[in-house]
């Protein structure tokens, strides 16, 4: 059968660098191999968050389906898919009506059985449950850490931390406007990614710059500038 694979990660997941979409293609492509399905392609949506459903790469996997161009789809976690139980559900219900497979690796979900549709349903009411209290007790606390003036948040690349507040890094900020300079003259973010570390110019972390990494910096200052436009 054949199958189209579907990965997700939003900025804030990447800026955590808690989630590879790399990791998730390959994991995809395992489980395909030894479920006998016909991986034709992996389908990604990087700096998306899976609150909505206006995500390009979901839009090319729902159109792959009503299409009937492919039987099954696969994702690695279900909130890959979607963080709202009722939007997971309704994609379900339109997978089932048009005869298409689901298969979410982590959750061990396989919609082509009726146990497999039913347990779908109670993971996805727990995990938004479990989303949802964490969500109130991380906005809580960031709440008291506001109030009292403090920063909260993780410095992304072409920030620093300054004691209780978070201010532009001056050697970041240049790098950041270099990735712009390159994009603009055409380069992908493989290239740009290979010239940094060429460069020798240090990542976050350190080590070698990744193409979904730079692709990431470049989404988020384009973003800030047009928030400031």
């Amino acid at each position: 059968m054949r199958a189209v694979g579907y990965t997700r990660v939003s900025l804030e997941e990447q800026a955590r660098e808690g989630v590879s979409l790399a990791a998730q293609a390959e994991k995809v492509a395992a489980y395909a191999t030894i479920t006998d399905l016909e991986l034709v392609e992996v389908i990604e949506d990087p700096g998306f968050t899976g609150k909505n459903l206006k995500r390009p790469g979901l839009q090319r996997v729902l159109e792959l389906v009503r299409r009937g161009e492919v039987g099954a789809v696969v994702v690695l976690k279900l909130d890959r898919l979607s963080r709202r139980t009722i939007d997971t559900l309704s994609l379900i219900e339109e997978f089932d009506r048009l005869g298409i497979q689901f298969h979410s690796i982590r959750e061990r979900v396989d919609t082509s059985t009726a146990i497999g549709r039913f347990f779908l349903t109670i993971v996805a009411a727990f995990a938004q449950m479990e989303r949802e209290a964490i969500g109130e007790r991380t906005r809580d606390a960031l709440r008291h850490l506001k109030k009292n003036g403090r920063a909260y948040s993780r410095p992304v690349y072409g920030y620093v931390r300054r004691g209780d507040r978070i201010v532009p890094k001056p050697e970041e900020q240049k790098i950041i406007e270099l990735m712009l300079r390159l994009r603009e003259a055409g380069q992908s973010y493989g290239a740009i990614a290979t010239e940094l570390t060429d460069r020798g110019v240090p990542s976050k972390r350190g080590g070698r710059w990744n193409p979904a990494t730079v692709r990431n910096i470049i989404i988020r200052r384009q973003q800030e500038q047009e928030k400031s436009a």
